[in-house]
């Protein structure tokens, strides 16, 4: 029996959960790179490198050749760098929310509460 869809999305979103290998798929998206160029790109060692690219690979979001020495890494699909744009514009909508919420908790709010109180005279009780 196969997996559930839900559970195979998870895995495929558990993929996608570490910053270098969205980095790595980002670069990707734009052209091919070899493995030389992304080091630099994205900030990470070479063996560090070397482990996100195979679990890119496994998942089967990216795909290798080889010319001379150097393996040169591409998307399998075009559809990934949509998905990382989607992602963006999501982000984007959200964080844009959280400005505006932002901009609206420092405006300061003018209330009658804000007006210094009078006192009042306290009555004296009677006493008896």
């Amino acid at each position: 029996m196969s997996a559930p869809l839900y559970q195979l999305k998870a895995e495929f979103f558990k993929t996608l959960g570490h910053p270098a290998r969205v980095r790595i798929l980002e670069l990707l998206g734009q052209r091919e790179h070899a493995v030389a160029e992304l080091m630099p790109e994205v900030g990470i060692e070479a063996t560090n490198l070397s482990q996100q690219l195979a679990v890119l690979r496994r998942a089967g979001l990216v795909a290798t050749r080889r010319e001379g020495s150097s393996v040169y890494y591409s998307l399998t699909s075009p559809q990934v760098a949509e998905l990382l744009a989607v992602a963006r514009q999501i982000l984007t909508g959200v964080l844009s929310g959280q400005v505006e919420l932002l901009k609206d908790l420092r405006t300061p709010v003018k209330s009658t509460n804000d007006q210094p109180r009078k006192r009042r005279r306290a009555t004296p009780t009677p006493v008896g």
